[in-house]
C-alpha cells in the first residue's frame, strides 16, 4: 500500500464522520480477521518503540470477532512496522 492508499482509508477508532487519517501521524494496515483493511494509528507507538510500533502487539475491540460484542482481535506487527497481521480473536 503506497502512501496515497493510506491516506483514503479509515481508521480504527476514528469518528464515523471523518474516519480518514490524519496528517503528521503514522499509521499501519491491519491484515486478516475481523479488522482487515482498517489503518491503526501507531503515532505514540512509535515515538516510544522506535519506529515498528508495539514490539507484542495490540488488541483491538470489535464486535464482528468469533465473540460478538465485548471481543477483541490480537494483532502483531510485522517487522516493517506498517502492517499488523491478524493471530485470533479473545473474549
Amino acid at each position: 500500500m503506497n502512501e496515497e492508499d493510506f491516506m483514503r482509508g479509515r481508521v480504527y477508532g476514528a469518528d464515523h464522520g471523518d474516519p480518514g487519517p490524519r496528517a503528521g501521524r503514522d499509521y499501519a494496515q491491519l491484515v486478516g480477521g475481523p479488522l482487515d483493511g482498517l489503518l491503526l494509528d501507531v503515532t505514540d507507538a512509535r515515538a516510544d518503540g522506535g519506529g515498528t510500533g508495539t514490539r507484542s502487539g495490540v488488541t483491538l475491540a470489535t464486535e464482528i470477532g468469533r465473540y460478538g460484542p465485548g471481543g477483541r482481535a490480537l494483532y502483531t506487527p510485522r517487522p516493517d512496522g506498517r502492517h499488523y497481521d491478524w493471530q485470533g480473536d479473545i473474549p
